[in-house]
């Protein structure tokens, strides 16, 4: 059982460290299942374009698409999921900051203890912005 955890941390570990949507020179791959314009409900909202700065810098994308499920949930997923209310904006900021298991299935979300509070409130507003988004 302890082997099999470990197992699945490293994998975890693994896709969040990697970086496909990169190429060598650090500019971004456009990949065309997962990449939207700009909702129009997002259009005025300062919060679109704050968000996705930040989840530009972050690891996200190792295991989050925006309309397709990969290691982790879809961020349209999320976003179709929960209400945008302040108590669940904290609820996933939290998970961002310290990790997770179990909503979306057995593979472990890794913690990241190091983004300040803000931030992963701000990643998580960007999210909600997503929802309807599903294609």
């Amino acid at each position: 059982m302890k082997k099999n955890v470990l197992l699945t941390g490293l994998i975890v570990c693994f896709f969040a460290c990697s970086n496909p949507s990169k190429t060598d020179d650090n500019t971004a791959k456009a990949e065309d299942t997962n990449t939207i314009e700009k909702p129009v409900s997002a259009s005025a909202n300062p919060d679109y374009d704050k968000g996705l700065e930040l989840m530009a810098k972050s690891d996200c994308q190792g295991c989050h698409k925006i309309n397709d499920a990969s290691v982790g949930p879809a961020y349209a997923d999320i976003a179709n999921k929960y209400e945008s209310n302040e108590a669940n904006i904290s609820l996933l900021a939290n998970k961002i900051m310290k990790g997770g298991q179990g909503v979306w299935g057995q593979v472990p979300m890794a913690a990241h203890p190091t983004l300040a509070k803000e931030d992963a409130e701000q990643m998580v507003k960007y999210i909600m912005l997503l929802k309807g988004e599903k294609k």
